[in-house]
């Protein structure tokens, strides 16, 4: 075995888990699931059948990841945050042939007790301030936080706050990478 699960973890048939990734107490990791090399699966955690993660995928304490979500490389998910994957659920009611997929895009960040919406999307690097709810997609770059989630400003790849001068320039003050803000979409400069 290429990685290390504790011994209160389950993880049943047909999943695929990549090397050097560390899955933490009383998590489960349910059917056909896809999990890349390098992610830290923290205690408590649940990843429903058919849920794909990219590599270096953080996820904090008690997660609940369901069938639909895809995350890319390095995203960060943080304590007590969760997925919808149905926009009408009913108990009475089987929907299960109709989960909504979510895209978190590579290097998105969602803060500590957020909800994310099933169908909408994150955008890569976008950061996703503590306790929102986002019930939109979100655009790449972008800081959203409140309920309903609401865009505030941008963030650089190192999770700074970019502040735009007269021409959409900006520079992160930690990597110095710059950034462009054209139409309202930031794009980096390479």
């Amino acid at each position: 075995m290429s990685y290390f699960a504790h011994e209160t973890a389950v993880i049943d048939e047909g999943c695929v888990i990549g090397e050097g990734t560390k899955i933490w107490h009383f998590s489960h990791v349910m059917p056909n699931c896809t999990i890349g090399e390098r992610c830290n699966i923290g205690q408590n955690v649940v990843v429903s059948p058919e849920v794909k993660l990219g590599n270096n995928v953080k996820i904090q304490n008690n997660v609940s990841l369901y069938t639909g979500v895809e995350c890319e490389d390095d995203v960060f998910l943080g304590p007590s945050m969760v997925f919808t994957n149905v926009t009408n659920p009913r108990s009475g009611v089987n929907r299960r042939d109709q989960y909504s997929k979510t895209v978190v895009k590579k290097g998105a960040s969602i803060g500590a007790n957020a909800t994310i919406v099933c169908g909408h999307d994150i955008g890569q690097y976008a950061f996703i301030g503590a306790g929102a709810v986002v019930t939109k997609t979100v655009p790449a770059y972008a800081l959203v936080v409140g309920n309903p989630a609401r865009q505030i400003g941008w963030m650089s790849e190192y999770g700074h706050r970019l502040e735009f001068n007269a021409n959409g320039l900006a520079v992160c003050p930690e990597s110095a990478q710059e950034y462009k803000l054209e139409n309202n979409l930031v794009s980096r400069i390479k």
